[in-house]
Parts: C-alpha cells; sequence; structure tokens
C-alpha cells in the first residue's frame, strides 16, 4: 500500500496550527477545484488527494490517529509497505474513482472507507454547506463561488438590475443581477446560478465605484462642490444634484474652501429606508484662463484688498 503524507500534499509542517492547515487547504482548493479546471483529468485527481489530506488533517481526532502511525515509522511519501505488519489485517481496500467524495485505500485502511463522518466539505473554500447523511448515502454540497460587484451610488440607493460578467471554467457568462434598494458596500449578495448554467451560488460582494467627487460616510453623502471665487465672496445659488432629484441651494457671501453645508435627508438610504444626510464641501477655483478685463479687474481688487491670507497664519 502506498503511504499517504498528508502534510506534503497541503504544504505544510507537522507544526501548522489548524488555521494553517485551513488555510493551505482553501489555496490549494480552490486552485484545483474541477469547475475551474474542466476537462483535467490530472487537476482533478490532485483535488480529491488535497480533500483527503484536509479530511484527515482537519479533524483533530482523524489527525491524533494519523500522527501516532506516522511518528512510530519512517515513511516518506509514495512509499510502498505492508498494512498486516501494522496490524492493518484481513480485509482488502479498494480505491474507487469517478466522484470528488472518493478516499484512497491508505484513508480507507485507518478510517473505514467512509469521507464524512467528520462532515468535511469539499467544497469549504467556496462556503458550501457540509455534508449531510440520509439512508440513500451522501447529499452532494451545494456549492458557492465569490465574486465582486461594482455598484454606483445611485444603483445602490435606487435599486437597479446590473448585467455583469462572470468567468466560470474559462467561459464567460452574461448575469443580469438584481441590486436591491439600500445595499451597502461590503454587504452580499447571493445569486442561484442555475439560471445561468452554474451549479451553485454565486457570492457577490458589494463594491461602491468611486467618481472622485462623492464619499460615503455611513449614510451621509459628503460632495464637493466647486465654487468661484466671487461666487463664494458674493454669496450665490446653484442647483445640485442628489440622490432623489436636483435641489437649489443658497450659497452664504464668504463662505470658505473647506466649509461644509448641511443638507437633511438627502444622502444615502439603507435597506429599511434610513435617510441621511448631504454634506456639500465647498471647494474654491480659479477660472483657467482670464480675459483681459477680468485680469484689470483682479489688478484693481489687489490695490484695494488689505487682506493677506499669510497674515493669519
Amino acid at each position: 500500500m502506498e503511504y499517504k503524507d498528508y502534510y506534503k500534499i497541503l504544504g505544510i509542517d507537522k507544526n501548522a496550527s489548524e488555521s494553517d492547515i485551513k488555510k493551505a487547504y482553501r489555496k490549494l482548493a480552490k486552485k484545483y477545484h474541477p469547475d475551474l479546471n474542466p476537462n483535467n483529468t490530472k487537476a482533478q485527481e490532485k483535488f480529491k488527494e488535497i480533500n483527503e489530506a484536509y479530511e484527515v488533517l482537519g479533524d483533530a481526532d482523524k489527525k491524533k490517529k494519523y500522527d501516532t502511525f506516522g511518528s512510530s515509522y519512517d515513511f516518506s511519501n509514495g512509499q510502498n509497505f505492508d498494512p498486516s505488519q501494522f496490524g492493518f489485517g484481513g480485509r482488502q481496500y479498494t480505491y474507487t474513482t469517478g466522484s470528488a467524495e472518493d478516499f484512497s485505500d491508505f484513508f480507507n485502511m485507518f478510517f473505514g472507507g467512509t469521507g464524512a463522518s467528520s462532515g468535511f466539505n469539499i467544497n469549504d473554500l467556496f462556503g458550501g454547506k457540509k455534508h449531510t447523511r440520509s439512508g440513500k448515502g451522501f447529499r452532494s454540497p451545494r456549492q458557492s463561488f465569490e465574486s465582486e460587484l461594482d455598484i454606483t451610488l445611485e444603483e445602490g440607493y435606487k435599486g437597479s438590475t446590473k448585467d455583469v460578467y462572470v468567468n466560470f471554467g474559462g467561459e464567460n457568462k452574461k448575469m443580469s443581477i438584481k441590486i436591491p434598494k439600500g445595499i451597502f458596500p461590503g454587504k452580499k449578495l447571493k445569486v442561484k446560478g442555475e439560471k445561468w448554467g452554474i451549479n451553485g451560488d454565486i457570492i457577490f460582494t458589494i463594491k461602491l465605484l468611486e467618481d472622485g467627487r462623492n464619499k460615503l460616510d455611513g449614510l451621509n453623502i459628503i460632495s464637493k462642490i466647486d465654487l468661484l471665487p466671487w461666487e463664494a465672496a458674493l454669496g450665490t445659488k446653484i442647483t445640485v444634484n442628489t440622490l432623489s432629484g436636483k435641489i437649489k441651494i443658497d450659497i452664504p457671501k464668504g463662505i470658505l474652501s473647506g466649509n461644509k453645508l448641511r443638507i437633511p435627508r438627502k444622502g444615502y438610504r439603507d435597506l429599511n429606508d434610513n435617510i441621511g444626510d448631504l454634506y456639500l464641501e465647498i471647494n474654491i477655483v480659479n477660472p483657467p484662463r482670464l480675459s483681459d478685463k477680468e485680469i484689470k479687474l483682479y489688478e484693481e481688487l489687489s490695490k484695494l484688498s488689505n487682506y493677506n491670507p499669510r497674515n493669519d497664519r
């Protein structure tokens, strides 16, 4: 029989913590998962081997039994040995191929040929549910795949349907995703994949597209508003686009760059229809080009004004 070095298979040492074991398994299982390696028999065999290693090392009782046997004899991975010489006699161990839940003769020798007694989930890295027993055997776990979904503030505020492309097994699939009104960045959206020929759920993590002008702060939105120097000095009326429509705002005289104007209940909303405030952050900008007359007016102003902002520092 061939000895299996489960530590070597997962690429970890024997002192690895439970967290390290799980992390190594997730990384390898994700790399060799059959859905990501269609028609690749080598990857599928590697996937089975990785699952078997984690089935043992990820279960405290199995790991203890395996370590006890391994610490007594200096085996190397792939080395053949006679089980009867080590107290494992009187049985024939067979390895049947075909499903991701099959285990090797070596595993069957130790654990009786069943691979789900510990509740091991071959799709743990995708967030699928654990195996469950029934009178007809094992029920295959429902797979889950992770992706990201970029949305704008307006799409999240109003809710929308968005077409996205997701790659599965080298094939780009177009999916129409319904975005609920009031969803927040970082939240997860679960979509059943059968409609698009995907066996399992797709878990989308919501990401907010930055536009450089608006920033989400909880339920509040901070929006930069550009004003010309004379608009800031004299005051003015401006039209502002908000998520709920256009509104007119009075800009007071003498407002400074960096000052904020609060507009109640014009911010973002959550799934319970709570609505935050909109804060207009003032940014004073100079015209990129000045006419001769404008230059002369600025020159006159510079002669008339006694204010020097550097003296206030």
